[in-house]
């Protein structure tokens, strides 16, 4: 992606300011990696949610996954707050095992996603320690400067989450993968009045 590399857009000079940054997954299928950064444009706190990998295309001849790029957040790793993740596809979280040691942030998942981060790095980890801390399905949390609370969805995996995410400039709801399944085959229903009413708080309607 060509945004990889480019800096946020600048706000208000010195004032604090809510800002999105795509490392992947806009525009393409997979390599899910996004920033939300907080704060002055040069004491800005960040914020990852999901580290994904894609798969390559013809024009991209014998490699077998596509990593994203992570040189402009590991320059900030030390801003670097944590890194959330919505659920356990391997587009959402298929890189952390290959790029963490770049970032060495706390992560933060629900049990089940968890569990599969866990499983992987016991299985292709080697003696990689990874600071995993298990956020109960619907909890909330603050991760540095955010406000970060999970929201149920419904997906093609358990535990899929939305996260509304809080600062003093406002507040974002990032969907994650979902879909409106009152009996979804996986996992339990949307938390619908709860993503109605994130959605509401962000200025979505």
């Amino acid at each position: 992606m060509n945004t990889t590399n480019k800096r946020p857009p600048r706000g208000p000079k010195g004032g604090d300011e809510l800002v999105f940054l795509a490392l992947g997954g806009l525009g393409e299928i997979g390599m899910n990696v996004y920033l939300y950064g907080f704060g002055p444009e040069r004491n800005r706190q960040w914020l990852m949610v999901d580290l994904g990998i894609t798969f390559p295309h013809e024009a991209e001849p014998g490699a077998d996954v596509v990593l994203p790029d992570l040189r402009f957040i590991a320059g900030e790793k030390h801003a670097l707050a944590g890194l959330v993740l919505t659920h356990a596809h391997e587009d959402h979280i298929g890189a952390v095992i290959d790029l963490w040691p770049q970032l060495n942030c706390p992560i933060f998942a629900t049990p089940f996603t968890a569990g599969m981060l866990k499983t992987k790095v016991g299985e292709y980890g080697k003696n990689l320690k990874m600071p995993i801390t298990e956020v109960p399905l619907g909890g909330r949390l603050k991760i540095g400067a955010f406000d970060v609370e999970f929201v149920s969805m419904a997906h093609s995996i358990p535990e899929p989450s939305g996260l509304a995410i809080r600062t003093p400039a406002g507040l974002v709801f990032h969907t994650g993968d979902w879909k409106l399944d009152d009996e979804p085959l996986v996992g339990s229903p949307p938390d619908v009045s709860k993503s109605c009413a994130a959605s509401r708080d962000s200025g979505c309607h």
